[in-house]
């Protein structure tokens, strides 16, 4: 459903799911036969220049925008079928999860169009997705993301069990991550630093006691260290088996007498029982990204913390010190990694002073080291970016994002789409400007990015 409830007054579209060839002059000749467009634009890789899978397209009348999200969602471009919806201008109204569903447990045959079709029949979707892995092949999920609250509830109680194509499907509001965190019901618990002689009966025996356990798994590590899985008929049995049994040392006296003989003292943490809610994959890989991140990362009250961006996988604290150290006294440096000890692509460097991590930035950015050139900067804080990549794409603050009606901020240098103003302007000849004119002309741009940038460009009118 293209209309319904208040539709936007800017006539900006977002296209997704695009194939990687597909470009400005494809776009064009697609969405200029609904009606008058007045500028396209791919976003791009600052770096590789490979497109990013979506695209923004601004038409010149709201109508003509609304015609194309009916007629052309869904379509086919380069054996893709892309994904077209209302460009949301306020992050906020993303991030608010207010109208958002989750549907899970959904048949793999079911796509992006199957679901809308399903769920638009209970109000206006500003998006819709159904989960993916890189082949393309679905996970069995989605979301939907409804312009008003009243139409998310009418969805979960009317579609929630239903069953849609070979599976019932659960549809449920949307949790943001850092509440999903807070899980208080669940049943499945993990125990690890479970005795050598552990097996079936006396994991029976130990959990038992707490409640109805109804499957259980005894399994090993590639040190032989025994860990198991046990599931309660219900939370309190699961939460009681948790508060009872974490920490307990089930270590025999003979053990305990034999390592105050021993020449090593063992941590609490390697022989004490540890039983708890047992987490994702996705959780506990967030857990792990969290306390890599908070080991690794100099303090700022060191110095002048500096954020370095595409490093080799094979860069290590060593190397990027030796990198940097001509610049002055390096107080610390690491290159953050992975959980297979290969280099995530960035890293931290922190100066004595602030005058030598000016000369870093300078000497170094935009460097190219092994083949790769670096980003180096001030480091921030994760509020800190957060804060100043809202402010950079809401409305007036430019970014790579939407852009003006009939291309004129890109034509005439107003508010720009990479800077925070003037990037990426220029003059058209047509009078128009932009990466693709009205009239069918095409246009050329160059840009240098910082507070106030600098831009030139070209266009020439059909």
């Amino acid at each position: 459903m293209a209309t319904g409830g208040s539709v936007p007054q800017f006539a900006s579209l977002y296209v997704g799911d695009l194939h990687p060839d597909v470009t400005e002059v494809m776009l064009y000749e697609i969405f200029n036969s609904v009606g008058p467009v007045g500028s396209i634009r791919v976003c791009r890789d600052s770096i590789t220049r490979k497109s990013l899978g979506y695209a923004y397209i601004n038409f010149h009348s709201v109508s003509d925008a609304e015609r194309a999200l009916d007629t052309l969602n869904y379509s086919s471009i380069k054996g893709r079928a892309c994904r077209i919806m209302w460009s949301q201008r306020d992050p906020s109204l993303r991030k608010s999860g207010v109208g958002n569903i989750f549907v899970k447990n959904l048949d793999r045959n079911i796509d992006n169009k199957a679901l809308y079709d399903t769920f638009s029949l209970f109000g206006n979707i500003l998006s819709c997705k159904v989960a993916t892995d890189p082949t393309g092949k679905s996970r069995g999920y989605g979301f939907v993301h409804y312009e008003t609250e009243e139409a998310a509830k009418q969805a979960i109680e009317r579609v929630n069990d239903m069953q849609i194509g070979e599976r019932q499907v659960q549809v449920q509001r949307f949790l943001p991550r850092n509440d999903r965190s807070a899980i208080a019901e669940f049943t499945n618990i993990y125990a690890k630093n479970m005795p050598d002689d552990f097996d079936d009966a006396k994991l029976e025996a130990m959990f038992g006691a707490f409640g109805t356990v109804t499957s259980s798994c005894i399994l090993e590590d590639k040190q032989g260290r025994k860990f198991c899985f046990v599931n309660y008929d219900s939370t309190d049995s699961a939460k009681k088996a948790v508060d009872e049994l974490n920490g307990k040392d089930l270590r025999t006296d003979e053990q305990k007498a034999a390592k105050k003989d021993g020449e090593e003292e063992e941590k609490p943490e390697d022989y004490l029982l540890y039983v708890s809610r047992a987490q994702t994959k996705a959780e506990r890989a967030q857990e792990f990204r969290a306390k890599i991140q908070t080991e690794s990362a100099p303090k700022a009250a060191q110095g002048v913390n500096l954020y370095i961006k595409n490093l080799d996988e094979n860069a290590t604290d060593t190397s990027l010190r030796e990198l940097f150290e001509p610049f002055g006294t390096i107080t610390s440096a690491v290159a953050v990694k992975d959980e297979k000890d290969n280099c995530k692509g960035f890293g931290f460097v922190c100066y004595a002073s602030p005058d030598e991590a000016t000369k870093a930035v300078t000497e170094m950015h935009l460097k190219v080291v092994k083949g790769k050139p670096l980003y180096v900067g001030l480091a921030e804080k994760k509020e800190q970016r957060q804060e100043r990549l809202r402010q950079r794409y809401s409305p007036g603050g430019g970014g790579c994002g939407p852009m003006g009606k009939g291309g004129k901020d890109m034509g005439k240098g107003g508010k720009g789409m990479m800077g925070g103003k003037g990037m990426m302007g220029g003059m058209g000849m047509d009078g128009q400007g932009g990466m693709m004119g009205p009239q069918g002309g095409m246009g050329m741009g160059m840009g240098m990015g910082g507070g106030m940038g600098m831009g030139m460009g070209m266009g020439m009118g059909g």
